[in-house]
């Protein structure tokens, strides 16, 4: 009996000693380590909303998003304090550069351009990727566009510029025309009636991605672009949960159990689309994998130099990353698009004359898209109300000098590219209306210089590799759409941008489309 209890009383000393490990690991994370940052940010004069135990700021955050998604905006373009409420009321209070909280991670939000160039051009390395854990891991795994290390990035980031740029572009304008052409089929049962354009553009995005970068369909991905944006829901269901320590960890919740499921359908299907295209190759259908993007990745898969070589898994997560960014980007750049013709006619009627001029009643050529100018113009400003990415995130991994500021380790660096495309300083006190003319003499004219002002699609060598493909893209559909159709806002419009992956229409856009 005494045995027995020596092995009780040391096995129970054990466990409290582990508790009380357990306890003090806790109280260093969730308590000591936030406190000592935000003391020590203070003290170099960026404060912030004061930290929460456990929840950070994430609970006023929500309660922001939610009071906002509660009520129409009216047909203006504040997009900024409407999708971003709470970085937007943050900065009055406490400046452009401040401290907020998504749970015990300290995030310090950035607004100054001279501040976003230096983080976003990251020259010796010192500002690195976020590390994604959860939904987003999910959705994208280790893609070009959360993956962390470098040698991995610049491998997937050297197949994706080759497939996306220069005569790999060109070559893709056809497949462009033909799924315009489908889908403006559809639209003509919808002549002189009322049609929701942001669905039409998912499928023709949708069509588009899976045409020139996988060499299949939209029918045939219809299964993985399904459940990416399931998954996508369960992300911007989740955002802003924080698992409570201790308590969240020992069962999961039924999202987490569904993006396991969604997550593995994701990757099944992938698979067997990569394998169909394996034995085309085998059986010589193919010269060699082919020259799209599928083809690239099953290039480097099974290249004989191992440093080059991508594994299976990265192959996977590169798809999910071109599958999801390529239809999600182009749907928003589009919808919005339209929504700024159909609300500003008049230039509606001067891209209309554009078009007529350089293509007539033909379909959009090469050469005649590069000179598009007062396309171009229309799409910038549309991408500085409406960038369909609204933040950029990255990590100290070490204390650094950010300018005259001095930043902790592990503290995340939030871009907000919403507050430097609303910034009056730099874009003049007209930065709410839809003036396409300031682009006229290109981004550093309107910019007054200040080009990290203006990043829809990034900044430095992270920039997005897929932007000359999504505006490519754009001015092929508008151009087509403008020598059929005019359109104006439908009465049943409600004008709700809100924050999904992207900056979305939360209604959809509803337009009246009239033949020309």
């Amino acid at each position: 009996m005494g045995f027995l209890e020596g092995i009780v009383i040391i096995v129970s000393s054990y466990v409290c000693v582990l508790l009380l490990l357990g306890l003090i690991k806790t109280i260093y994370k969730q308590w000591w380590t936030p406190t000592r940052i935000q003391k020590l940010m203070a003290s170099r004069g960026i404060r912030g909303p004061s930290y929460k135990l456990i929840h950070g700021n994430t609970k006023e955050i929500s309660r922001m998003n939610k009071e906002a998604r509660s009520r129409s905006l009216s047909l203006s373009h504040d997009t900024f304090s409407y999708v971003e409420p709470h970085i937007h009321s943050w900065t009055n209070i406490y400046g452009k550069n401040y401290l907020q909280w998504h749970g015990s991670q300290a995030q310090l939000v950035i607004q100054e351009p001279d501040l976003c160039k230096e983080i976003m051009n990251n020259k010796d390395g010192t500002y690195q990727k976020k590390q994604y854990q959860d939904f987003v891991k999910k959705l994208l795994g280790d893609g070009l566009v959360t993956v962390v290390e470098p040698e991995k990035w610049a491998k997937l980031r050297k197949i994706a510029t080759h497939a996306f740029h220069g005569e790999s572009l060109k070559s893709m304008i056809p497949d462009m025309i033909a799924t315009s052409e489908t889908m403006l089929e559809r639209w003509r049962s919808h002549e002189g009636k009322e049609i929701e354009v942001f669905e039409e553009f998912r499928l023709f995005t949708s069509e588009a991605i899976a045409k020139t970068a996988f060499g299949s369909s939209y029918a045939e991905g219809e299964l993985i672009f399904d459940m990416l944006m399931k998954l996508a829901f369960l992300l911007f269901k989740n955002a802003l949960t924080v698992k409570v320590p201790g308590i969240s960890n020992i069962s999961k919740s039924s999202d987490e159990i569904e993006s396991e499921r969604l997550e593995k359908g994701i990757r099944d299907s992938i698979i067997e689309i990569v394998r169909k295209r394996e034995k085309k190759a085998m059986r010589g259908e193919e010269d060699s994998f082919g020259s799209d993007f599928l083809g690239l990745l099953l290039k480097a898969h099974h290249v004989a130099n191992q440093k080059e070589r991508i594994s299976v898994n990265d192959l996977v997560d590169d798809c999910k990353t071109f599958y999801f960014a390529g239809q999600e980007t182009s749907n928003s750049l589009l919808a919005w698009t339209v929504f700024l013709l159909a609300l500003h006619i008049d230039w509606q009627e001067e891209a209309r004359k554009e078009v007529l001029q350089l293509f007539g009643k033909q379909n959009p050529n090469a050469d005649g898209i590069s000179k598009l100018k007062t396309m171009n113009m229309i799409i910038n400003e549309s991408l500085r109300l409406y960038p369909p990415a609204f933040v950029i995130p990255r990590r100290t991994e070490r204390e650094i000098r950010l300018g005259k500021l001095i930043v902790p380790a592990n503290v995340e660096l939030v871009v907000s590219i919403l507050a430097l495309h609303y910034e009056p300083q730099f874009w003049g006190p007209d930065v709410k209306l839809f003036k396409p003319e300031r682009f006229s003499e290109g981004v550093a004219k309107a910019t007054n210089n200040n080009l990290g002002a203006f990043m829809p699609f990034g900044l430095g060598p992270r920039t997005c590799v897929g932007m000359n493909f999504a505006t490519t893209e754009a001015k092929i559909a508008l151009s087509m759409i403008l020598q059929r159709y005019s359109f104006t806002l439908s009465p049943g419009y409600v004008h709700s941008p809100y924050q999904f992956i992207t900056v979305r229409p939360q209604h959809g856009v509803q337009v009246m489309l009239q033949p020309l």
